[in-house]
């Protein structure tokens, strides 16, 4: 069992590696991964990502939102954050 100075020591050198971003804690799928995914893990994954964003926000993380919160507020498939042309369009693909 770990003792309490232990601990310590853990969450200090944790807080000393660096901050990170939000793009740090996320998650990315390819069109083809997140097409695999069934309804619920893309609720999950959607429930997930805004929790995570919103928890930041709680503790003071100051970032604009990102693209990928927008777009899973509107309800869009994450995976179009991929370096595609915004032109391109996928009617046969659906969203969350």
């Amino acid at each position: 069992m770990s003792s309490n100075s232990d601990y310590l020591n853990l969450s200090t050198n944790v807080l000393f590696q660096g901050s990170l971003s939000f793009e740090d804690v996320t998650v990315g799928f390819t069109q083809e991964e997140w097409q695999q995914l069934d309804p619920a893990q893309r609720t999950l994954y959607r429930d997930v990502m805004l929790e995570n964003y919103s928890h930041l926000i709680s503790v003071g993380y100051c970032i604009s939102k990102p693209e990928l919160i927008f777009k899973l507020e509107q309800g869009e498939q994450p995976w179009m954050l991929e370096k595609e042309s915004p032109s391109q369009d996928y009617p046969d693909k659906t969203g969350l």
